[in-house]
């Protein structure tokens, strides 16, 4: 990468100014930032001049990801994509089809630092932020590779969202215009391990997204020994940081539970959890929500899932003490859906 303007990152008001300093009318902005949410590259920009798109051409780049591998389920149609970038990094994506519209599970760093061991995706560090427009490209590159819409984001692919607070902001934004892909804030989901400095940031934005928290754990001991961002940030206050968010939004919060057999899937987990949560929330009329999930066997993790009937166990017992719980459907299993298995086999 080199100092040319990452043009698939800037706001319509950005490229106004743009357009200024080239002595170009400001309404060739919109044209521009339309195109670009196409994923149009500046040659296959014919409604404006040739003089203009080469000049962009010299001052600009398009980082937009491209395919370098496809793997679809033969089971449910789920698409998992090794997005490539401009430097050779590579990231994930999966495509998942719901009868209420197309999901993209989106990545926004190149690994992550966070060290979660049940994860894959944090298996060998983080190597460097995404940009805005390489999230953005994620979803770009899918809907140009199926000819179908992406309708509803979840950003809970490989990589923090929260330690990219920025570029995930900018996304955010640029995602949600009604001049470009004109996804709904309200159709988007952002997960974090509880990177709790970034969800008070995240709550003065008041975006109407969903904010999903990794908790995976009942109490302080069990999470700091899987999840070391707990050594930090304590679930006390993690949950503290939860029950503010929801008092500025006035969005549900979901906590995700992956079920780590032998770890922390017994019902005396469960019963802990609903007690926490519950308490937690105690004077909040927040509506709480624990999707499950049954962990993805990696093999440097050594952690291994339960059987679906101890899964359906811990599930009831939540919504016996009024914890509303669901088990999340595995969707590509025959593709390895699950972040940071193919980038992970590719660098190999």
């Amino acid at each position: 990468m080199d100092n040319k303007i990452d043009i698939l990152s800037l706001y319509p008001e950005e490229i106004e100014e743009l357009m200024g300093r080239l002595g170009e009318p400001k309404y060739r902005a919109m044209q521009i930032f339309a195109f670009l949410s196409k994923g149009a590259s500046l040659d296959e920009m014919t409604n404006i001049s040739k003089k203009l798109r080469e000049r962009l051409s010299q001052i600009c780049e398009m980082r937009l990801p491209k395919v370098e591998e496809k793997l679809v389920s033969k089971i449910d149609g789920t698409v998992k994509y090794l997005f490539s970038l401009i430097d050779g990094e590579c990231v994930e994506s999966v495509l998942m089809r719901y009868n209420h519209g197309n999901t993209l599970c989106v990545s926004s760093q190149v690994g992550c630092r966070m060290g979660c061991r049940f994860c894959a995706s944090t298996i060998g560090g983080r190597v460097r932020d995404l940009t805005a427009s390489e999230i953005l490209g994620q979803i770009i590159a899918a809907e140009r590779d199926t000819g179908e819409r992406v309708s509803n984001v979840v950003m809970m692919g490989i990589g923090e969202p929260l330690d990219n607070f920025d570029n995930t902001v900018r996304f955010l934004r640029l995602v949600n215009h009604e001049k470009g892909l004109n996804i709904g804030y309200r159709h988007i989901s952002l997960s974090t391990c509880g990177v709790v400095d970034g969800i008070y940031r995240l709550a003065e934005l008041e975006f109407p997204i969903t904010l999903s928290i990794s908790l995976h754990a009942s109490n302080d001991e069990k999470r700091s020994e899987i999840m070391p961002v707990n050594n930090k940030w304590g679930i006390n206050d993690l949950l503290t940081a939860c029950v503010d968010y929801y008092a500025k939004t006035g969005r549900r919060i979901s906590f995700e539970y992956t079920l780590i057999s032998g770890k922390n899937d017994t019902p005396e987990d469960a019963r802990e959890l609903a007690s926490l949560l519950r308490n937690a929330f105690a004077e909040s009329d927040a509506p709480v929500h624990v999707n499950l999930i049954r962990v993805n066997e990696v093999s440097e993790t050594g952690f291994s899932r339960g059987s679906r009937e101890s899964v359906d166990r811990f599930a009831d017992i939540l919504n016996r003490m009024g914890v509303t719980a669901t088990v999340r459907r595995r969707l590509g299993a025959d593709v390895n859906a699950a972040c940071g298995q193919l980038r992970r086999a590719k660098r190999q």
